[in-house]
């Protein structure tokens, strides 16, 4: 079997916003990057970007609530970089950023046209590293997230957190498709796939699996393939929801 080399790339955390929300900026060895999720406080974000040497060339969205995407025109502004995600459907968030800010007293959020759409299965691309885009409707009904492979990684915006889920209670979000994204589409990537989530700090899914008070396999009756072969504690049956 054919071995990849895991890509220089390193990942740096940028809190963001009241929210705390987790933007990150994606670098690879050459310096090129790509900003994940800017909710905000653009100012911070390009400092933390040149603090590292870091050239924004990309604007990846998860989704488009305010606090993960209020900044992202205002960022490929100053550098030019394209926005790409999240999947269409999140066009009925992105459009009502600024005004949602302004219900928290903040005036410098603005609505965001991304230059690309995602769908299930495509991919995005930073300086010949490829992350697969995966759509993970339930929290929004148009929310993706981004994985590499060969790094073990996945950027999961507010689908799930470390011992919780994206919440479900805002227009267009819907429990049961939340947590089928999850089990259908998070836990087959591999329980050794470390995840950061939109807030908080990151974990595993194998992790998540064993531990999450909303989506452990015995809460769901999950029973996937997705534990690693060192863990020899796989469940067989084919059964996946009780």
């Amino acid at each position: 079997m054919t071995q990849h080399p895991t890509p220089q790339i390193s990942v740096q955390i940028v809190p963001v916003t009241p929210f705390q929300q987790n933007c990150s900026i994606i670098r690879a060895a050459s310096g090129k990057a790509a900003v994940v999720d800017p909710g905000g406080e653009p100012d911070k974000i390009m400092a933390a970007a040149a603090k590292i040497d870091a050239k924004i060339e990309k604007i990846w969205l998860t989704h488009g609530h305010l606090d993960h995407a209020g900044a992202a025109e205002e960022i490929k502004r100053r550098t030019g970089a394209p926005i790409e995600g999240p999947h269409r459907e999140e066009v009925f968030w992105l459009n009502q950023i600024a005004e949602s800010w302004k219900r928290f007293g903040i005036e410098d959020g603005e609505d965001c046209a991304p230059d690309r759409f995602l769908d299930d299965g495509d991919t995005v691309e930073l300086d010949g590293v490829h992350f697969d885009v995966v759509f993970t409707p339930g929290h929004t009904p148009g929310h993706v997230i981004f994985h590499q492979k060969d790094m073990k990684l996945a950027l999961v915006g507010d689908v799930i957190f470390a011992g919780s889920i994206g919440r479900t209670d805002f227009p267009r979000g819907d429990h049961q498709t939340l947590i089928n994204s999850i089990t259908d589409k998070l836990w087959p990537l591999g329980d050794d796939t470390q995840f950061l989530p939109g807030h908080g700090p990151m974990s595993t899914f194998g992790h998540e699996r064993k531990s999450n008070p909303f989506v452990a396999d015995h809460l769901t009756g999950y029973a996937g393939t997705a534990k690693t072969a060192a863990d020899p504690t796989a469940q067989k049956t084919t059964k996946r929801w009780q």
